[in-house]
């Protein structure tokens, strides 16, 4: 009976470990009336939603905890959520900030150094970061100029796209700790663009890296591209985040082709994914491609789907995302895999 007990509690370790390990990390841009909705929530709604974190429990932690957890395998508590805001827009210290201090939240601010510098309209100053730095906020890297980073300048060779992203990266972060006295290693990817040459350069540089496909974080996240879920427009109401809130880290061993920019002429990519199954029914497991309604995987082997678009992806970014309910708790797994290229003629979309 002691040794079945035992098995028992082991089995219930194994299931629940990953879930424990993971965060749901949410990204926001503006908490406005008058921004443009795709990139907002009003305010009425982020109140909401934090009203929603409170009243259930939520633990919301900051992001450099989250990060610290998962480099050192290391258990977060259940419902652990992080919340960050890109590109440093004014309705952050205006609107989200005093909401976030009543409720006594952590937060992370991903900036762009010129904009900031310059005053655009509708950006938040040095004077106003630096006061949400001093109230605990934590300001971190989201590139000079908020540049499409995996895009090469005209006749640029790969050794010299390297060395530019190389000092926009750590000129970021240099202005940014002058500015602040921080300093966390965390570059936010403007547009949630990446590709693996730029991977492997924020791993040489000492940076974790974080996307905008959906997902919750965890020990089989990448982190050079730990996923986020956006919070906005369609995906701002409260039953869009509840579902997101309760999703898991998809147990992800390998997939394939890893690379998110897409080769020329290669604009339908074959998806392969390995998972670890203990805790996954096969049968349940749904992907959502774009153009196309949820769709069955081809399993080509007792841990490992496949999937194709039916038609080539449109230039610019998609994404797949898969999902798969746990056989043991509430909850998905949820996995998305990005994609990015140019038009026929190997242009990039002017955004």
């Amino acid at each position: 009976m002691l040794c079945s007990l035992r098995v028992l509690a082991a089995i219930i370790l194994l299931v629940a470990a990953p879930y424990s390990l993971a965060a749901v990390i949410l990204q926001y841009h503006h908490v406005s009336e008058t921004a443009p909705k795709v990139t907002s929530v009003t305010p009425a709604q982020f109140k909401e939603q934090m009203q929603y974190l409170a009243d259930n429990h939520f633990q919301v932690v900051p992001l450099t905890e989250v990060v610290a957890s998962i480099k050192a395998k290391k258990a977060l508590p259940a419902k652990t959520v992080a919340i960050t805001f890109d590109d440093g827009y004014r309705s952050t210290f205006d609107t989200a900030h005093p909401i976030l201090q009543a409720f006594g939240f952590p937060y992370t601010v991903f900036v762009s150094i010129a904009p900031t510098a310059k005053g655009y309209r509708d950006m938040m100053s040095w004077p106003q970061l630096q006061q949400l730095a001093q109230q605990g906020a934590t300001i971190a890297n989201h590139s000079y100029r908020h540049d499409h980073l995996i895009r090469r300048l005209a006749d640029e060779t790969e050794a010299q796209w390297l060395a530019r992203v190389t000092r926009d990266i750590l000129a970021t972060e240099s202005e940014i700790k002058a500015k602040t006295g921080q300093s966390v290693k965390l570059l936010a990817y403007p547009y949630g663009e990446y590709n693996t040459r730029l991977q492997a350069l924020l791993t040489e540089v000492g940076f974790v890296g974080l996307g905008q496909q959906s997902g919750a974080a965890g020990p089989y996240s990448l982190l050079t591209a730990l996923p986020r879920f956006p919070v906005a427009g369609a995906y701002a109401d409260m039953d869009s985040l509840k579902v997101k809130l309760a999703a898991r880290n998809m147990p992800v061993v390998s997939s394939s082709p890893t690379n998110p920019e897409l080769a020329d002429g290669h604009w339908q990519p074959r998806l392969q994914v390995t998972l670890e199954m203990a805790d996954i029914n096969p049968a349940q497991l749904r992907c959502y491609l774009p153009g196309q309604a949820a769709v069955k995987p081809q399993w080509i082997s007792a841990d490992s789907f496949q999937v194709q678009a039916l038609k080539p992806l449109p230039a610019g970014r998609s994404r797949y995302n898969c999902t798969v309910p746990s056989k043991h708790g509430h909850g998905y797994y949820w996995f998305s895999q990005s994609w990015v290229r140019p038009d026929d003629q190997g242009q990039w979309l002017i955004e």
